[in-house]
């Protein structure tokens, strides 16, 4: 059997589709590798400091003990086992209010 003559067009069509996939495999390389550098420097402790600044103490009033512990822009607060929410300001420490949480009617 006689060989049918290759024809330069298919030649140059797949010397181009193997141009192309290898653009995109090093497109698709450099994309992960983008990935996974976002990732990491966006990944919560990576930064420095490590998050927000938290006191290193709070003084409770007498028989209070914590439950929950949340923070804001120049105070945090404190809820209580017996239904009371402390708010200190952030700066000195100082108690600035006691919202007693009424039960559910």
């Amino acid at each position: 059997m006689e060989e049918a003559p290759e024809q330069a067009g298919d030649l140059r069509s797949l010397k181009l589709l193997k141009g192309l996939v290898t653009v995109l495999m090093v497109v698709m390389i450099v994309g992960f590798i983008v990935l996974i550098a976002v990732l990491v420097t966006n990944f919560p402790g990576t930064r420095s400091g490590g998050g927000p600044a938290l006191p290193d103490s709070i003084a409770l009033p007498e028989g209070a003990v914590a439950e929950a512990f949340t923070q804001g822009d120049g105070w945090y607060a404190v809820v209580t086992e017996d239904q009371r929410i402390l708010i200190f300001d952030a700066a000195s420490g100082d108690l600035r209010q006691d919202v007693e949480i009424l039960p559910a009617e």
